[in-house]
């Protein structure tokens, strides 16, 4: 039996072992979670610090508040103790002795930039020995960051099923993809084209936008498996759009995310991914948010989440962070158009967690228009911060407000990045943070159900890079509490400097 076939039969499991933790949440099962970054390593290799973004679903320890339920983590570098149980001890009502006895954090030992799951499958050994902390797999599952046929595979070799997208569905997460689903689900979206496969078709296709948006000043050149704004470039239109050699030259000169990459290597990679060309939307007043959804095993779409995401690096396209919820003024609007897509998806097949960016923009004296940008059938950035006000709060979403409610009925808000980073912080070990977060009183008071949370943590003292999550009751807050973490961090290490390659950090999160 193939790898497809057997995937398929474990996928069955998973509407029973949902349906049983919806039903008793006390029910017995093992979570299997690798947070394997099955991604264009190339692309990969542009992110400071990398390694230790396997350290961003700790947040899933949440799932030990079930006293039945038992946790396998598996990253590729040990985890610093400290910082296990600088999670456990968040967990309220659950002894720590007895959370620690239901959770296994392993590591394979190995730096090298390559996926995880690729690590874990090159050593059967270590599958043996997880195959056997697992038991019985009837009631187990798989978690990953994203899902691809390593995901698949290593599905298959511990007998339990994946939680995620089955891999044979990837192709809808291309950004060509996107454009068509996007159109089947109705809903606007950039003016442009896909399938793109050569230099010359994104020339084609520049002249043609060039045509039908005769006022348009740039449009965006994408890969089709970029990922956090990676491998997107902004095409500027020359005087004479019509003409293919004016055009060719401009794309000579694109402005790339990185662009310590040359364009012939841009354009190779395009080559062999194909890609997008189409419009940077235009507006008077233009924002940046997502809407996270979560397709059921059963088929049936819900809505997670929704963020003003925060853009910055040379192009303005890369991911820096988030604040939630989405502006009251459209999140009705985005819930509305996010829930066309999650049904489009939903009869394809796919199932697990998947992000939906958008562009709003405004006119004067007009409504919001929400546009599709781009679907990421995976975990993204916003479902760290997401993870930890449920891990911290025990509240829930209200899907018709788009709000979260904590179980007292009091609401919740948040300004996060996984993205904070100074040269200053560049040798701050975890037990160096903690006692600052102590010292300062920085960290999250279930008494008040406000404060700060770190994440990332182990990049700190090579990177001087770690994620943050400010949560009060209301916007304000929560961005005063991001302000004065980063001041009391800038005074702790005596300094702020951000650095000329990392301006985004000069209170990027402060939105009036």
């Amino acid at each position: 039996m193939d790898d497809t076939q057997r995937f398929a039969e474990l996928k069955e499991r998973l509407p029973g072992i949902w349906s049983a933790l919806s039903r008793d949440p006390a029910f017995e099962h093992t979570s299997v979670i690798v947070p394997s970054l099955s991604v264009n390593q190339e692309e990969l290799a542009k992110v400071t610090g990398a390694a230790y973004y396997e350290e961003r679903l700790l947040f899933a320890l949440i799932r030990l508040r079930n006293p039945n339920a038992r946790v396998i983590y598996v990253t590729s570098q040990p985890v610093h103790p400290d910082i296990i149980d600088y999670y456990l001890d968040f967990l309220d009502n659950v002894p720590l002795r007895h959370a620690r006895e239901r959770l296994h954090v392993l590591s394979v030992l190995d730096a090298g930039l390559r996926p995880l799951t690729e690590k874990i499958l090159e050593r059967p050994r270590f599958v043996r020995r997880l195959q056997r902390l697992i038991g019985d797999p009837q009631h187990a599952y798989l978690t990953c960051y994203n899902a691809t046929a390593l995901e698949r595979r290593l599905a298959v070799e511990l007998d339990i099923p994946l939680n995620g997208i089955d891999p044979a569905l990837l192709h809808l997460g291309t950004k060509t993809g996107n454009r068509r689903i996007f159109a089947e689900a109705g809903v606007d979206y950039p003016a442009g084209s896909e399938d793109l496969r050569s230099e010359q078709d994104i020339v084609d296709a520049l002249i043609d936008l060039g045509r039908l948006k005769p006022q348009l000043a740039r449009a965006v050149v994408k890969l089709n498996e970029g990922f956090g704004g990676e491998g997107n470039g902004v095409f500027t239109f020359p005087k004479r759009r019509d003409d293919p050699e004016a055009v060719r030259a401009n794309l000579m000169q694109l402005d790339r995310t990185s662009m310590s990459e040359s364009i012939a290597s841009f354009l190779g990679k395009f080559d062999k991914m194909g890609g997008i060309a189409e419009e940077l939307v235009p507006g008077s007043e233009i924002r940046s948010p997502s809407v996270q959804m979560r397709i059921s095993p059963g088929g049936v779409p819900e809505f997670v989440s929704s963020h003003e995401q925060v853009l910055g690096g040379a192009t303005g396209q890369s991911y820096l962070g988030c604040s939630f919820p989405a502006d009251d003024a459209y999140r009705q609007l985005l819930m509305q158009q996010a829930a066309k897509i999650a049904e489009v998806l939903a009869t394809k097949g796919v199932i697990g967690r998947f992000g939906i960016d958008f562009l709003a923009t405004r006119e004067p004296g007009s409504d919001w228009r929400a546009h599709a940008i781009e679907i990421n059938l995976r975990m993204g950035g916003t479902t760290p911060p997401f993870h930890a006000l449920e891990f911290l709060t025990g509240g829930h979403l209200d899907p018709e407000s788009g709000l979260f409610r904590c179980p007292n009925g009091r609401t919740k808000y948040y300004a996060a990045t996984d993205n904070l980073k100074s040269s200053d912080y560049r040798g701050l070990l975890p037990e160096d943070l903690f006692e600052i977060i102590a010292r300062r009183r920085l960290g999250f008071s279930h008494a008040t159900g406000t404060g700060c949370l770190f994440h990332m943590i182990g990049a700190l003292s090579q990177y001087g890079k770690v994620g943050m999550v400010c949560i009060a009751e209301n916007p304000a807050d929560a961005r005063r509490l991001f302000d004065q973490a980063i001041d009391v961090l800038d005074e702790e290490t005596g300094g702020g400097s951000h650095g000329v390659q990392t301006p985004l950090l000069d209170r990027y999160l402060k939105m009036e």
